[in-house]
C-alpha cells in the first residue's frame, strides 16, 4: 500500500489540543485576511505554511476530514457542471447528425468527419497557453470567460447553412473549449494532495458520462421542436445547449473560487494547513528530508515539462483511453442506429451506458485513492476495454455489439481520471504540473482527431475498421503503462539507495525544491 504524506489526526479539539504544548502554534496576525489584497493574503498564508518549526502537529487541532468536505462541497459541483456542459457541447454533433444535420447541409460522410477532426487541432494547440494563463489570470475569471466564448460559438452553430460554416464553427469551438479540461484538472491539484486527487477528478469527470446520458435525453426531447421558428430540430440542439452554457458561465464568475490561499470559506489556519499539505507532498516517507514544492513561475519549468520522458510515455496511455472515448461519444448514437434501431431509440439506448460508466468511475476512483495505487486500476480497465472491442469485432449481432460497446465504455470512464491523476501525482512544482498536464491532454486529444475518422459511413453497420483501430490503441496504452511502472519502480529504488548513502546531504532545500520530481527526496506514485 502506497505510503501517504504526513496528515493530521481528525480527533476533536479536546483530545488533540494537548499536542500544541509541544509545538509552536501558528503566528497569526491581528489583521483580518479580508482587509488584505489577494496578493497579500497569498503571501501571508504561504509564509505561515512554510514558517520554521511548522509541522503537521502544528495543525493537529484541526479536523482534516471536515476541511476536505468543505472544499468538496464548494468546488466539485460547479466544476462538474462546467465539464458536463463542455462535453455536452463537444459531442452533441453526434446527436444532431442522426436528426438530419448531414442531409440538411448537403454534406458527405467525409465532410462530416472533417468537421469532427478540425475541432481537435485547435483544441490541442491552445491547451498549454491556456493553462499558463489560468495561473496568471485566476480560475474564477479565466474559466467562465472561455465558457461564455464557446457558448456563443455553440449557439451560432445552430444557424450555419452549409459545410463551410459548420467547419469554421467547429474550429472556433476547439479554440474556446481548449482551456477548460486541462485547467480544471490542474486546478484540482492545487487544492488536493495526490493521494486524494483521483476521487475528485472522477467526480468532476463523471460529468462527461452524465453528459452522454443527458445529451441523449436532451436530444430526444429537443428533436421534437423540429419546425419551431422555421428551424430544424438539430439546430435547436445547438442553440438551446449553447444558451444554457452562457447562462451557467455567467453564474460561474461569482461561484468559482481561485486557490486555497484566498478561499473565503476557510479560516486562516485552515488555509495554511491546506497549503502546507500541498507544499510537502511527494517527499520520501519516513525521512526528515522534507522539501517544499516550488510554485514560482519560471520558463525553465515549462521547458522541463516538454523534455520529461514520463509525460510523452503517458500520452500513449492517454491515447489508449481517449481514442475509444471519442469514438464512443461521437459515434455511439450512429452505431446504435445502424444496428436497426430508430433515431429516437438510439438516443435513449445511450443513456444506460453512460449512467453505469459514471457510477463505476466514482467507485474505482474511491478505491484507487483508498489503496494508494493508480496503475493496477488503469491496467485492468484497459484490458476490459480490449475485451469490449474484441466482442464488437467477433460478432455481427446487434445485441453483442451493444454489449461490447457497453463493456468498453464502463471501463474507459474509470480509466480516464486515473490516467490524468497518475501523471499529476508525479509532476512536482505547480508550473511544471500545469504545463505537463496541458501537454498530456493537448497531445492526447489529438486522438480525437484520429478517432473522428475511424468510423466511416461505408463501414456501417459493423464498423470493423473503427473497432480494430480502437483495439490497437488500447494495446499500445497497455504497453505504455508497463513501461511507466517499470521505470517508476527503478527510479524510486535508485533514489532510496542514494538517500541511504547520504547523497542528498549538502544539497540545500532550495536546490532540492527547484529539482521538483527529479529531486532525490521525491518518490513516484504507483
Amino acid at each position: 500500500m502506497e505510503e501517504k504524506p504526513e496528515t493530521l489526526r481528525t480527533d476533536s479539539p479536546s483530545k488533540s489540543s494537548s499536542s500544541l504544548n509541544d509545538h509552536q502554534p501558528l503566528p497569526l496576525s491581528d489583521t483580518p485576511l479580508k482587509n488584505l489584497s489577494r496578493e497579500e493574503q497569498k503571501a501571508r498564508i504561504d509564509a505561515l505554511a512554510l514558517a520554521p518549526g511548522v509541522t503537521a502537529e502544528t495543525f493537529a487541532h484541526l479536523d482534516e476530514k471536515k476541511i476536505l468536505r468543505k472544499m468538496d462541497l464548494r468546488l466539485i459541483p460547479m466544476l462538474a457542471l462546467l465539464y458536463l456542459l463542455s462535453f455536452l457541447d463537444r459531442g452533441n454533433i453526434g446527436n444532431a447528425k442522426i436528426e438530419g444535420l448531414v442531409e440538411d447541409l448537403g454534406m458527405s460522410g467525409a465532410q462530416y468527419n472533417w468537421c469532427l477532426t478540425v475541432f481537435f487541432f485547435t483544441y490541442a494547440a491552445f491547451e498549454v497557453p491556456s493553462n499558463l494563463l489560468l495561473k496568471k489570470l485566476r480560475p474564477s475569471i479565466w474559466l467562465p470567460s472561455i465558457m461564455v466564448a464557446w457558448g456563443i460559438v455553440m449557439t451560432l452553430m445552430g444557424i450555419v447553412q452549409n459545410y463551410t460554416g459548420l467547419l469554421i464553427a467547429r474550429i472556433f469551438l476547439g479554440v474556446t473549449e481548449a482551456g477548460l479540461f486541462p485547467g480544471v484538472a490542474y486546478y484540482i491539484t492545487m487544492w488536493y494532495c495526490r493521494h486524494e486527487a483521483q476521487f475528485r477528478q472522477a467526480l468532476f469527470f463523471s460529468a462527461a458520462s452524465v453528459a452522454g446520458a443527458f445529451s441523449g435525453l436532451l436530444a430526444f426531447g429537443i428533436a421534437h421542436m423540429d419546425g419551431v421558428g422555421g428551424l430544424e430540430g438539430w439546430r435547436w440542439i445547438f442553440i438551446l445547449e449553447g444558451i444554457l452554457t452562457v447562462i451557467v458561465a455567467i453564474m460561474a464568475f461569482w461561484t468559482l473560487y481561485d486557490f486555497p490561499e484566498t478561499a473565503g470559506f476557510l479560516t486562516e489556519e485552515e488555509r495554511a494547513f491546506v497549503v502546507y499539505r500541498l507544499k510537502y507532498q511527494g517527499s520520501a516517507a519516513g525521512t526528515h528530508a522534507k522539501v517544499a514544492q516550488d510554485d514560482t513561475f519560471e520558463w525553465k519549468y515549462v521547458k522541463a515539462a516538454f523534455l520529461d520522458w514520463q509525460i510523452w510515455t503517458n500520452v500513449w496511455v492517454y491515447w489508449g483511453i481517449v481514442c475509444p472515448l471519442y469514438g464512443i461519444s461521437l459515434f455511439l448514437p450512429t452505431i446504435i442506429r445502424e444496428l436497426g434501431y430508430t433515431s429516437s431509440t438510439a438516443q435513449l439506448l445511450t443513456v444506460p451506458i453512460y449512467i453505469t460508466a459514471s457510477i463505476l468511475a466514482i467507485a474505482v476512483a474511491w478505491w484507487s485513492d483508498r489503496v494508494g495505487k493508480r496503475y493496477p486500476f488503469i491496467l485492468v480497465c484497459l484490458c476490459i476495454m480490449a475485451v469490449g472491442f474484441i466482442i464488437c469485432l467477433s460478432s455481427g449481432k446487434p445485441g453483442a455489439i451493444y454489449a461490447g460497446v457497453f463493456i468498453a465504455a464502463c471501463a474507459l470512464y474509470p480509466a480516464f481520471p486515473g490516467n490524468i491523476t497518475w501523471l499529476s501525482n508525479n509532476l512536482a512544482g505547480s508550473t511544471k504540473r500545469a504545463t505537463g498536464q496541458a501537454i498530456q491532454i493537448a497531445m492526447g486529444n489529438l486522438a480525437g482527431a484520429m478517432a473522428s475518422n475511424f468510423y466511416r459511413a461505408p463501414d456501417a453497420p459493423r464498423y470493423i475498421l473503427g473497432h480494430a483501430l480502437e483495439l490497437g490503441f488500447i494495446i499500445a496504452g497497455i504497453i505504455a503503462v508497463l513501461v511507466l511502472v517499470f521505470n517508476y519502480k527503478r527510479i524510486n529504488k535508485k533514489r532510496d539507495r542514494q538517500m541511504a548513502a547520504g547523497e542528498h546531504n549538502g544539497i540545500t532545500p532550495e536546490e532540492m525544491s527547484a529539482l521538483g520530481d527529479r529531486a532525490l527526496t521525491f518518490r513516484y506514485f504507483l
